[in-house]
C-alpha cells in the first residue's frame, strides 16, 4: 500500500494526530475524492481528518450569505464517516477570518491544499492556517523575478502537480495526489463513486413518487427518466424549453410513450422553471423536482429512476454512484470529467471544440437512448 519516496515522510504521519485538507470542493470533486479520504482513513486511523471547504464566491455582500451558507455539499460531508471538523464558514471575509483563528488554534501538524484555482492564495493560506506544519499545495509556474510567488511557494514543505503524468480521468488525478503525498495506492475499482443514502431520504423519495402518482422502482412498470438541463455555467447548460422538446420527442418513440419524466431545477430557479412548464403546457406525466431541503434528496430520487439524461454537472457522476444508466451531454474541453463507469454511461459530446452544450441536437441524444425493455445500450 505504500511507496518509499512519498512526499510526507512516514515519521511525520506516524507522529500526527490530525490533518487538515483545504479545497474549494464541488459536488463532482467530492464524488470522486471521498474514496481517497476513505483509503487514507483506513491506513492512518490514528489521524483525525479535518476539511476546510473554501468558498470561491466569498463576498462582503450580506445578501448572498444565506445562499452561500446552504451549500448542498455540507449535507454530504456531515454524514461522511471520515471527517472530524468541517470548516464551512468561509462565505464572507468576516467568517473566513474567524475560521482561520479557529484552525490556527488547533496547531495542525499537516495541512494540504488541493486548490486548483488561485494557487498562490492557497499556498499562502496553508501557511497561515498552520505556520509550523508540514504544508503542501498545487503550485504554478512563475517568473524568476516574481519574488512574492517565490516566497509563497518556497515556504511549502512539498508541492503537487495539477495534472499528474498518465492521469486521464479526474479520479486518476486525485488518486495520484494521495499516492504522491502518502504513498497510498488506490485501485481503479476503489475510485468508483460510492454513496450511502440515509434511509430518511430514501423514504422521502418514495413519498414524493406517491405524490406524483408513481410507484417505487421495484413495483413500477413504466420507465422513469430524469432530465437535468441545469449547470452553473451557461456554456454547459440546456434551456428548459429544449429539455421539454427532448421529453416530447422521446414520448413519441415506440416503447417510451408511457414513460414518466422528472425535470430537475435548482431551488433558485424553481418559480421560473415552473412558469416555463405551465407556459409550454407539458403533459401530466412530467414532474418538476428540486433538492431544496437536503442534498440527499437528489441521489435518492436519481436512484428511483431508470435513466438519467444530464448536462455536464455532478448529476452525471451521482448517476454512476447510484448505478443508474446515464446519458451525459458534455463539451470537448473537459474529457477528464466523463462519468467513470463506461458500461453504465453514454457520452454525447459537442461536435465543435468550443461549442456550447446547447448545440447538441435532440436527434443525437435520442440516438443514444438504451433499449427501453432491457435498458441495455445499443451498439454504436
Amino acid at each position: 500500500m505504500y511507496m518509499t519516496d512519498q512526499l510526507i515522510p512516514p515519521q511525520v504521519l506516524d507522529g500526527a494526530d490530525r490533518i487538515l485538507f483545504v479545497a474549494h470542493l464541488a459536488l463532482g470533486d467530492f464524488t470522486y475524492m471521498e474514496s481517497c479520504f476513505k483509503v487514507f482513513h483506513n491506513n492512518y486511523p490514528h489521524i483525525k481528518i479535518d476539511i476546510w471547504v473554501d468558498e470561491l464566491r466569498r463576498t462582503y455582500d450580506f445578501r448572498q450569505w444565506a445562499g452561500l451558507k446552504k451549500y448542498s455539499l455540507f449535507d454530504w460531508l456531515e454524514v461522511s464517516p471520515y471527517f472530524d471538523t468541517i470548516y464551512k464558514k468561509t462565505y464572507s471575509p468576516f467568517a473566513f477570518r474567524s475560521s482561520v483563528r479557529e484552525a490556527r488554534a488547533k496547531n495542525y501538524p499537516i495541512v494540504i491544499s488541493f486548490g486548483l484555482s488561485r494557487r498562490t492564495f492557497y499556498a499562502g493560506l496553508v501557511h497561515k492556517l498552520a505556520p509550523k506544519a508540514f504544508t503542501a499545495a498545487i503550485i504554478k509556474r512563475y517568473k524568476s523575478y516574481d519574488f512574492m510567488k517565490r516566497r509563497v511557494f518556497g515556504r511549502l514543505s512539498a508541492s503537487l502537480v495539477d495534472y499528474p503524468e498518465g492521469a486521464t480521468h479526474v479520479s486518476d488525478i486525485y488518486a495520484a495526489w494521495f499516492h504522491s503525498l502518502f504513498g497510498l495506492n488506490i485501485s481503479r475499482e476503489d475510485r468508483y463513486p460510492q454513496l450511502t443514502i440515509p434511509d430518511a431520504w430514501r423514504t422521502d423519495a418514495c413519498k414524493r413518487l406517491f405524490q406524483w402518482g408513481l410507484s417505487e422502482k421495484v413495483r413500477r412498470k413504466n420507465r422513469l427518466v430524469f432530465v437535468n438541463a441545469f449547470s452553473k455555467q451557461d456554456e454547459r447548460s440546456w434551456s428548459v424549453e429544449k429539455a421539454l422538446e427532448l421529453i416530447a420527442a422521446i414520448q413519441c418513440l415506440d416503447g417510451w410513450r408511457g414513460s414518466d419524466f422528472v425535470i430537475n431545477t435548482v431551488p433558485e430557479k424553481w418559480i421560473e422553471t415552473k412558469q416555463t412548464l405551465e407556459r409550454v403546457n407539458v403533459k401530466s406525466n412530467v414532474f418538476l423536482f428540486s433538492a431544496g431541503d437536503n442534498f440527499f434528496q437528489l441521489p435518492a430520487i436519481l436512484e428511483q429512476c431508470d435513466l438519467i439524461i444530464s448536462v455536464e454537472t455532478a448529476v452525471m457522476h451521482l448517476a454512476n454512484a447510484v448505478n443508474v444508466p446515464v446519458i451525459a451531454l458534455m463539451r470537448q474541453l473537459t474529457p477528464e470529467w466523463m462519468p467513470i463507469d463506461k458500461e453504465n454511461s453514454r457520452v454525447v459530446m459537442t461536435e465543435g471544440r468550443d461549442d456550447w452544450v446547447q448545440k447538441i441536437t435532440l436527434g443525437r441524444v435520442i440516438d443514444a437512448l438504451p433499449d427501453v425493455q432491457t435498458m441495455q445500450w445499443r451498439a454504436v
